[in-house]
């Protein structure tokens, strides 16, 4: 698993407009990543809308904000219009950055072979090394937002 101090893993994922998003990209800025299981369910819906709710603190850090799932690009679409969530929600179709990162939920909820990304939130700083980094002990837990927010 990823470590604060260590160099971030660089990601290549899709936007909810088919556009791909890189890491690399965001040398020179800070950027948050939310890690979550699954669009539409009750406690992601309840994060993915706090860090809305905190979008303006997040603005006056100069951070940049993505939520992350493996739900498609489609579905991440629907999630963000259903609950006008402003930031993009980037799609691991693949689960090749929850892989790097060491967030990758396999067999989630009992399904077995089916992965998901474990809730958990990273910061990566200008220089592109992690400068935060909490990791849900259950899906069920939220991140501390003012925690984050103070972190940047």
């Amino acid at each position: 698993m990823v470590e604060v101090g260590d160099d971030a893993p660089d990601f290549r994922m899709v936007n909810s407009s088919n556009e791909w998003v890189t890491g690399s990209e965001h040398r020179g800025s800070k950027v948050v990543l939310a890690f979550f299981p699954a669009a539409f369910t009750g406690v992601c819906t309840t994060e993915m809308c706090t860090f809305q709710d905190s979008l303006s603190k997040l603005n006056d850090a100069n951070a940049t904000i993505y939520g992350v799932s493996v739900d498609s690009r489609f579905s991440s679409a629907a999630f963000r219009a259903a609950n006008d969530i402003q930031f993009e929600i980037l799609s691991d179709y693949d689960r090749t950055t929850a892989r790097s990162y060491g967030i990758a939920l396999e067999d989630f909820a009992g399904m077995p072979g089916y992965t998901a990304c474990q809730r958990s939130v990273f910061i990566v700083d200008e220089e592109g090394n992690v400068s935060y980094k909490w990791v849900a002990e259950n899906p069920g837990i939220e991140p501390n937002y003012d925690e984050v927010i103070a972190n940047l």
